[in-house]
């Protein structure tokens, strides 16, 4: 299949503007940023009618571009790390900062997973035939202008701008301070690879400062530019996200998520998954929070767990039982079970069967990822069906909560709300749709 060459479109009919140009003498950052959302609405007019074959041209383009870069993304990313690390930022937030050659591929591999996705867009929904003979059609179709803000997540840029790309729109993406050159590095690379793919390079924008007033105007929707807002980051941001946008929101506020180990967990899987759920990476949101021990299971299985907990290196802050169970336990505060800790840190208690452990994930949980651990088959299907939370796992680590792992191809974050997108956001929940309806002459009477 040929590379489309600059200034092919495969749009019919549709030319393919030249939106990109610097912001010289644009120190109104009001002015600036209405700008951006100028460009991203004409962009989106564009992308909405791209057929599927360019939109993965560009993507395969975009992957290439971020390996191509590779030296340029590692050294701003450097930069970006070393500023962190003299500034006294936590483990966990400089563990999520931080690319390598590893990621990096990661990254760009993922670009074009994305690409191989079946198009999202123009899929028939729904058909009904009325008895007046109108044939209604409910088809999907892009969003219009997404705006990203996230913090210290690089790979959020490439990740969101192929998800929105994919899914026919455009992309306002605004990175945190602590990984700003990373994600202007990244954006750049994508824009290239729009632009050869015959794209309008603006379907990608990168908010060039780093300043915060710049959220403040995407929150306000820029003059009806931006369509929908997708906040990844912390509390702080994600609660001035949900309490100031004058547009529609896809958020979670905390990943609190829990492993409860029933009665019948065997204890190496347990043992196995609880440690994955928490150790493998502690800095994402789908890492647990909280180990729930059912005490029918305790005598045997609590000891081993907590155990296996602190010699991996993970502090344990926990209740009466779990603190008797090994000296090196904290007592755990209340404001524990509501803790999203995102480093090696975990809280623990054990709770009278399946009930408490439900009532306790509802009262403190985030209604992320929640897993259960058994080999009743009733007692998993009751935590399935009854637990609260846009994921829920059995016998699975709670580290399962991506859109990659979904087979999404990669993810533009974790919905917990219940409009429009619930868990992992992927191209599917960056669209909407619209009725056609044909006739031939029908008035209606």
């Amino acid at each position: 299949m040929a590379v489309l060459e600059a200034g092919q479109s495969g749009i019919a009919n549709v030319p393919v503007l030249n939106l990109r140009s610097d912001f010289a003498g644009m120190d109104d950052l009001p002015a600036q940023m209405a700008e951006i959302g100028r460009r991203a609405r004409a962009a989106a007019r564009l992308m909405a009618l791209a057929s599927a074959q360019t939109k993965d041209i560009a993507l395969r383009t975009i992957a290439e571009r971020l390996r191509a870069s590779r030296e340029t993304i590692l050294r701003e990313n450097a930069r970006d790390v070393a500023a962190a690390e003299a500034a006294g930022q936590s483990r966990a937030l400089i563990d999520r900062l931080t690319l390598d050659d590893a990621r990096l591929a990661g990254m760009a591999d993922a670009v074009e997973k994305i690409g191989a996705l079946a198009d999202p867009v123009g899929r028939q929904l729904a058909a009904i035939e009325r008895p007046n003979g109108l044939l209604i059609e409910r088809v999907a179709v892009p969003l219009g202008v997404i705006g990203v803000i996230f913090e210290s997540r690089p790979n959020v840029t490439a990740d969101a701008g192929a998800l929105c790309l994919k899914a026919g729109n455009a992309a306002i993406l605004r990175a945190g301070s602590d990984s700003h050159r990373s994600a202007v590095a990244i954006a750049r690379a994508m824009s290239e690879g729009l632009v050869a793919a015959g794209l309008p390079a603006d379907a990608i924008q990168i908010v060039p400062t780093r300043d915060r007033a710049a959220v403040g105007a995407m929150l306000a929707g820029l003059d009806g530019c931006i369509d929908v807002i997708v906040p990844r980051g912390g509390r702080g941001l994600v609660e001035r996200v949900q309490a100031e946008a004058r547009v529609p929101v896809f958020a979670h506020l905390d990943g609190v998520c829990h492993v409860y180990v029933a009665a019948c967990a065997d204890l190496d899987m347990a043992r196995s998954l609880l440690l994955n759920s928490k150790l493998r990476r502690t800095g994402i949101c789908g890492a647990a929070e909280t180990l729930l021990v059912d005490r029918a299971c305790a005598g045997t299985h609590l000891v081993p767990l907590v155990t296996a907990l602190l010699d991996a290196g993970c502090a344990v802050r926990g209740d009466e039982a779990v603190q008797a169970a090994d000296p090196r336990v904290t007592p755990a505060s209340e404001a524990d079970w509501r803790t999203e800790y995102l480093d090696a840190i975990i809280s623990a208690r054990v709770v009278d069967g399946l009930d408490a452990a439900i009532q306790h994930i509802e009262t403190h949980g985030s209604h992320h990822t929640d897993a259960i651990v058994t080999g009743d088959r009733e007692e998993a299907t009751r935590f399935l069906a009854e637990v609260d939370s846009a994921i829920v796992t059995h016998n699975a680590s709670t580290q399962f909560a991506d859109g990659g792992e979904f087979g999404f191809g990669a993810e533009i974050g974790i919905a917990t709300g219940r409009m429009h997108a619930r868990g992992p956001v992927g191209v599917e929940q960056l669209t909407t749709f619209k009725y056609r309806v044909h006739g031939s002459g029908q008035t209606r009477p």
